[in-house]
């Protein structure tokens, strides 16, 4: 009842101060496109965070709720209230309805995770890529915060990536930019798995 008396409100201050050139029926469609794009940012899911059994795991199916999530603050994977400290972070990404010819080539693949890699500040130490016959490409790079892995079904436009490290110094929503970008998947889906959670490893 009060979001409705405030949209009225809103819309009828808006129609006083509303110009007297121009069609009012864009300057409605302008006032509700307004009013539907703060409504589609308020109603996102922060992505669920499940504590049990000794493990921390964060997932989410929706890419924007991650982004709002992850805040892009150069944070890397920030620790949210309620969660324990760990050793590492381990970004599960999966790419559903990628470009097929993107993941179907050892250098083309193997350029998109050293360049993840780079763009998100790891320090990359080594890398090994294979292309299989007649499909997939599964590689690695092994970065000094640990590694980013990847395994590739071109005929199903589908990736599985792996993003670990540890420290706070991997940005690693640069890295998931990057894989969006060479791969251009259709959907995506995350799960973070914190690894050597505090309360384990001082046992």
């Amino acid at each position: 009842m009060g979001n409705t008396l405030l949209l009225t409100s809103s819309l009828v201050l808006g129609a006083i101060a509303a110009p007297a050139t121009g069609s009012l029926i864009d300057w409605f469609r302008t006032k509700f496109g307004r009013q539907a794009k703060v409504s589609q940012t308020t109603i996102l899911e922060p992505p669920t965070i499940t504590n049990d059994a000794g493990w921390t795991l964060i997932h989410s199916d929706d890419e924007a709720s991650f982004n709002e999530w992850l805040g892009r603050d150069e944070e890397g994977l920030p620790f949210r209230p309620g969660e324990m400290p760990s050793l590492g972070s381990h970004l599960l990404i999966e790419l559903f309805g990628c470009d097929k010819n993107s993941l179907k080539f050892e250098e083309e693949v193997g350029r998109a995770m050293r360049d993840a890699a780079s763009m998100s500040k790891a320090t990359v130490v080594d890398q090994s890529f294979h292309e299989f016959k007649p499909y997939g490409v599964s590689g690695a790079v092994i970065i000094q915060e640990s590694h980013y892995t990847i395994h590739t079904w071109p005929e199903h436009g589908y990736a599985a990536v792996d993003l670990f490290y540890c420290g706070g110094t991997v940005l690693v929503h640069r890295a998931v930019d990057v894989l969006k970008e060479r791969f251009n998947p259709e959907r995506i889906k995350f799960l973070v798995v914190r690894r050597g959670l505090e309360n384990e490893v001082g046992r």
